[in-house]
């Protein structure tokens, strides 16, 4: 054998070598398929007495609750006050007399309804179960049918606004105010000028019923988007949607407040014109003494915020402070409480870097004090005690050795001291107070830690009683592998970022798998999740043979200020030199992380994100699976991509799109849209599929006729499935085809 074909022959060889795990491992078998298929159905009813929401009784100290326990779904009602806890009804009877009623299997570990209301004092229950309505007697333990269930018990969205006495309704009628006597019917006009290009929103009544705040706005010029159904249920020809939508620089509506008063049907004159966008008026919160209100007013451009006192009688208007920023002010983080007894204000700021609350005298307009104060974050208000004169409030990041994004629940006295953790033990909290705020069931876990529920005394944090504490060995013996949290420094090569890593129940250390990054870069919030869950869907597409990861760059929210203003008119950076490293740096921990082979896919801005990925960073993303991604932030909502991407809109935004990029796909790309979608125009999508074609790229497209703004349901996620299979490991799907033929046969 000559020299030269040794040589090519030990390159074949050594070639070989190296794919062989590769390409034993990239089979996209159908058992495959079918492992990811059953996968949620297969875990979610492994996990055993965790604990559902409470549901607090009315006037009371008493709740109840629903757990999936291993006798089958039970509803316990608890006196946290006599510290007792006892099954709501008898399950086993209640399951065979339904069973009776209906002639239906009613299977004790998967009861037909996941909600009860008590009725008759207390002395039966009430659920809906298989389109009627129930009545279970729990002295007699008789079952009573009752009328038939509508096809949806949720109200809908009334346009009348009822009085707090329960007097009158308020309503828009004809671009004006009216309001309504509910006891004779009589109405009664208390605005005269409004017009189509002048029109009343927004209703807000006082505490003592006798006045109405309301927005009169002017038209602007909105943008119309137009939608194409091409297979409407009810006729054979397309049909046109068109609607207003309000796209970044358009002219907007303008809201000016205004306040009525009911019993002489008088206005009183607010001397406010400002410009701000709609949203940028916030609703108003009354003085509980009803002779004025706050409002928070942000500024179009993200840029300035303040809060105004409008003094009922006269309109008078007086603003208490001002906040300014060099980037933006999170108008989605952002928490504002009257403490109308003190006429005092509580406001929360990002301007020591830090989401921190602070106290100012309303009646000054001046800061009294900062209230929390720290390298942490403040992530809501949960109630003002005005008497005690306390806040209680959940933050996360300022337990040491915890993710930062760990939620606890603190009180803390409005001048700053005594600081106190109601919630201590190391884990994601949520908690939900009795009405009198003297208890609080408090639910808690982490990504790798099941959940335990406790009732806790609001006074100290102590614990009253221990409900539940989750079950998961029939988790664990069915092969679950728990996800990994998993940290490493971001691209200051000092900030932490933080992540999870999912893997499939019969991995296996020693072969080499495919990395795929689940994506969602919004910077309204934060998104990996904290929760302990058995089923999620990234852990399904781990069956096919890949690692799943998902972790919070720079952009996102929660952290400090400087972490979040990462995103300020740069959308397109999404936290990739972040992502990018940790995922490096799993691989460097974890050799069978092969990131030779990256794909990503995402939702919404997560489609966006996932598309960005093989345009501006396709020597590490090599896959992409985007849906109805909102794909150059002008063809998406304003209210939303104003706040990060500002005002007006300059030259960035062309410069970020994917439209504008779209020339740089050097990977391989899935776009998916559903073609009614009303959240992001489908055209967002088209675009980038009309700038591929002139750029004469090799790409894939789903269109999905009916489909609104979705991931593509279940055929969406197949397709999404075969894409990655195909095109990371190299395999070839089931032929999807041929199985739909033999089916039939």
């Amino acid at each position: 054998m000559k020299k030269n074909q040794k040589n090519q022959l030990f390159c074949f060889v050594l070639a070989l070598l190296v794919l062989l795990p590769i390409l034993d491992y990239a089979q996209g078998k159908l058992e495959d398929y079918e492992r990811a298929n059953s996968y949620r159905s297969k875990l979610k009813n492994l996990v055993y007495n965790a604990a559902d929401r409470p549901n607090w009784i009315k006037e009371s100290n008493r709740f109840w609750y629903r757990a999936h326990t291993r006798e089958g779904d039970m509803f316990f009602l608890v006196d946290a006050e006599k510290k007792r806890k006892k099954p709501v009804f008898d399950h086993k009877k209640l399951v065979q007399d339904l069973a009776k009623a209906t002639g239906k299997k009613v299977k004790p570990d998967s009861l037909p309804f996941q909600t009860i209301e008590f009725v008759k004092k207390m002395g039966a229950v009430s659920f809906k179960a298989y389109g009627y309505y129930w009545a279970y007697d729990l002295k007699t333990k008789r079952l009573e049918k009752g009328e038939e269930a509508a096809e949806s018990d949720r109200p809908r969205r009334s346009e009348e606004v009822k009085s707090p006495d329960k007097k009158w309704l308020a309503f828009i009628r004809d671009f004006n105010l009216f309001v309504r006597s509910v006891e004779t019917a009589e109405e009664f006009r208390l605005s005269r000028d409004g017009s189509k290009d002048k029109y009343y929103a927004r209703i807000v009544w006082s505490p003592d019923s006798k006045k109405i705040v309301v927005f009169q706005l002017k038209r602007g010029l909105e943008s119309t988007v137009h939608l194409i159904e091409s297979s409407p249920k009810d006729q054979f020809l397309a049909r046109m949607r068109s609607r207003t939508y309000q796209l970044p620089g358009d002219v907007l509506d303008i809201p000016r407040p205004c306040i009525f008063f009911v019993e002489n049907k008088q206005p009183v004159k607010v001397d406010l014109f400002l410009n701000p966008a709609p949203w940028g008026m916030r609703r108003p919160v009354w003085n509980k003494n009803s002779k004025d209100f706050i409002f928070r007013y942000q500024e179009r451009g993200e840029k300035l915020a303040r809060i105004y006192h409008i003094n009922a009688r006269t309109g008078a208007v007086r603003m208490i402070l001002e906040e300014k920023a060099d980037t933006f002010i999170d108008r989605y983080n952002a928490y504002l409480e009257y403490v109308s007894s003190a006429d005092e204000v509580i406001w929360s700021s990002e301007k020591d870097g830090w989401r921190h609350l602070y106290l100012y005298d309303a009646k000054e307009s001046k800061l009294k004090n900062q209230i929390t104060k720290g390298e942490w974050v403040v992530r809501g208000i949960t109630h003002v005690d005005e008497k005690a004169r306390q806040i209680c409030f959940r933050a996360s990041g300022r337990e040491p050795e915890e993710d930062p994004y760990l939620i606890h629940y603190y009180r803390i006295n409005f001048d700053g001291t005594h600081l106190l953790n109601l919630t201590p033990e190391h884990g994601n909290h949520y908690i939900s107070f009795s009405h009198d705020k003297k208890f609080f069931v408090d639910t808690y876990s982490r990504i790798d830690v099941p959940p335990v529920t406790v009732v806790r005394s609001s006074q100290d944090g102590n614990i009253v009683m221990e409900l539940e504490k989750a079950d998961i060995q029939d988790l664990l013996a069915a092969d679950w592998k728990k996800p990994e949290p998993f940290v490493a420094k971001g691209r200051d090569g000092s900030t932490d970022i933080w992540g999870v890593i999912y893997r499939p129940l019969n991995f296996d250390s020693t072969k080499s798998y495919p990395v795929i990054e689940y994506i969602y870069a919004g910077p309204h919030g934060s998104h990996v999740p904290k929760n302990f869950r058995a089923d999620r869907s990234q852990q399904a597409l781990t069956e096919l043979g890949f690692i799943v990861v998902q972790m919070d760059g720079m952009g996102t929210a929660n952290r400090s200020k400087a972490f979040h203003n990462v995103a300020w008119k740069n959308i397109a950076d999404a936290g990739f030199p972040d992502r990018i490293l940790w995922i490096k740096a799993a691989a460097e921990k974890y050799n069978y992380m092969d990131i030779s082979r990256v794909g990503i896919y995402g939702t919404s801005a997560g489609g966006q994100n996932s598309t960005t990925a093989v345009l501006f960073q396709p020597e590490f993303y090599k896959v992409a699976v985007s849906s109805c991604g909102c794909h150059d932030n002008r063809m998406d909502k304003a209210v939303w991509n104003e706040q990060w991407m500002g005002y007006p809109v300059g030259p960035h935004y062309a410069e970020q799109s994917n439209v504008t990029n779209a020339h740089k796909l050097a990977g391989k790309l899935l776009l998916i849209v559903g073609e009614v979608d009303t959240n992001v125009p489908p055209e967002s999508t088209i675009k980038v599929v009309d700038a591929l074609i002139k750029a004469k790229k090799d790409f894939d497209l789903l269109v999905l006729p009916g489909i609104g703004h979705s991931s593509g349901g279940e055929y969406g996620e197949r397709r999404r499935r075969d894409f990655f299979v195909k095109h990371l490991m190299g395999a070839t799907p089931p032929d999807w085809n041929k199985m739909k033929k033999e089916e039939k046969k």
